[in-house]
Parts: structure tokens; C-alpha cells; sequence
């Protein structure tokens, strides 16, 4: 029975190594999109993009435009390139939901997460994020790997009516 359970133990924790590997790939989430209505707005599909936003990502820890401005049920498809050599993502959210988000990477530096808010890019290519921004008010976003929202990779948007 010990025997047993050891298997069992092993095999549970081999499994959790690869579910928070944060490697160099990219996290596109496999199959339908899950749409969770959040503070800052919905999942939305591509085909209801009404225009696309660049957001660029550098190595001095700089998102480019660091702030932008929609309105209130627009659909956007946020185009979020790294320019650099290390790997960035952009996670959409509130103050505090990226101030716990990033508490728990500094404590679990490969976590994986793969949400639709969530663009985890590696170096030189790009991902795409479509969002319906039905909610108003200003939120924030911010790559969460460890070090860099400490270092201030973070923006802003606004969403008017």
C-alpha cells in the first residue's frame, strides 16, 4: 500500500511540475475561449474586433503605448508584440488583482495561466488578445513574470462611456 501511494504521490507531483512550467512558449489556450465577465470586460471573438491596438514590449521593462483609452462595448484585439530578448506577457486587471497575481509569481515563477486576458509572448514574435470592454472606469495591466511589475512594467486603460 505505501508502495502505492508513492506511485500515486509521484505521479500527482510530476503532473503539477508541468502544469506551472512557464517556459519560452507561448500560452495560446487550446480550443473555445472562455468568457468570464470581469470588472474590465469579456472575452470577445476576432471576427468582432472593431480595431486593433499595438502593444509593444521591451526589455527596460516598458510597455509602449503604456496607457490607451476605449469605449464602453467596443470589441479590441490588442496586439501584443515583444521586442525583446527575454519573455513578457500583458495581463489585464485591476490594481489589486495584479498586485496578488504577481505576489503569487514571485512565489511561483513557472506558474503557467493561459486566460483570455492573458498574452504570454516570447521574444520577437507576437499574440493577439480580443476583448469586448463593456465595463466603465480606468484599469490596469502589467507583465506579472517575476521581476518585471516590480521593476514597473505596467500601463493603464480607460474605458469611457
Amino acid at each position: 500500500m505505501k508502495t502505492l501511494n508513492f506511485v500515486a504521490a509521484s505521479i500527482l507531483l510530476a503532473g503539477s511540475s508541468a502544469a506551472f512550467s512557464h517556459g519560452s512558449e507561448s500560452h495560446a489556450p487550446a480550443g473555445a475561449v472562455t468568457k468570464e465577465q470581469k470588472a474590465w470586460g469579456i472575452a470577445d471573438d476576432a471576427r468582432n474586433a472593431q480595431r486593433t491596438i499595438t502593444l509593444s514590449m521591451t526589455d527596460d521593462m516598458r510597455f509602449a503605448p503604456s496607457n490607451f483609452s476605449v469605449k464602453k462595448g467596443e470589441t479590441v484585439r490588442l496586439r501584443v508584440v515583444n521586442q525583446g530578448a527575454l519573455m513578457h506577457e500583458v495581463v489585464l486587471g485591476t490594481k489589486a488583482s495584479l498586485d496578488e497575481h504577481a505576489q503569487m509569481m514571485l512565489k511561483f515563477p513557472g506558474m503557467e495561466h493561459a486566460e483570455p486576458y492573458m498574452a504570454h509572448v516570447a521574444p520577437g514574435t507576437s499574440e493577439d488578445l480580443v476583448w469586448n470592454f463593456n465595463r466603465t472606469g480606468q484599469f490596469d495591466f502589467a507583465c506579472l513574470i517575476a521581476g518585471h511589475y516590480q521593476s514597473g512594467m505596467t500601463g493603464t486603460f480607460t474605458i469611457t462611456e
